[in-house]
């Protein structure tokens, strides 16, 4: 069975539950500028505080922890943690040559739990918390 059919066997049945915001999850933790830098990232040259994506690398413990959470919660989808990781977003924080690794990272800490949830984690990859704007070029 697909995840596509189990999703409609199941919606057929009752009201599926999503998880909710990871980000107020990551901020009620009260984590300091250490723990988003991590050891890998001790001398990184900028902030990374609040860049909640890069937990997934410094802080998988806490992400993880916050899946199951929502698990435990009744949650029934199970969103992954990269909302921001995005080029884009990403190189306010220096880290833009990170976002794959990231994006797998996450992918990875919301899929193990898979066998808690029946249908799997879900990609939430944006909007970003920048917006896009047209190229000076297109703009009139």
């Amino acid at each position: 069975m697909t995840i596509a059919d189990r999703l409609d066997d199941l919606l057929a049945r009752r009201i599926l539950l999503l998880d909710g915001a990871m980000g107020t999850m990551i901020q009620r933790r009260r984590l300091t500028e250490e723990d988003f830098r991590g050891e890998r990232f001790r001398t990184h040259p900028r902030d990374l505080s609040g860049n909640g994506d890069v937990l997934a690398l410094t802080r998988p413990d806490v992400i993880g922890a916050i899946h199951r959470e929502y698990l435990a919660a009744g949650a029934d989808l199970i969103e992954t943690n990269t909302f921001n990781s995005t080029a884009i977003a990403q190189a306010d924080y220096g880290l833009e040559g990170l976002v794959h690794e990231l994006n797998v990272a996450n992918a990875r800490l919301a899929t193990s739990g898979r066998r808690q949830h029946p249908i799997g984690p879900g990609s939430w990859p944006g909007p970003s918390d920048r917006p896009i704007a047209p190229s000076p070029s297109r703009r009139t």
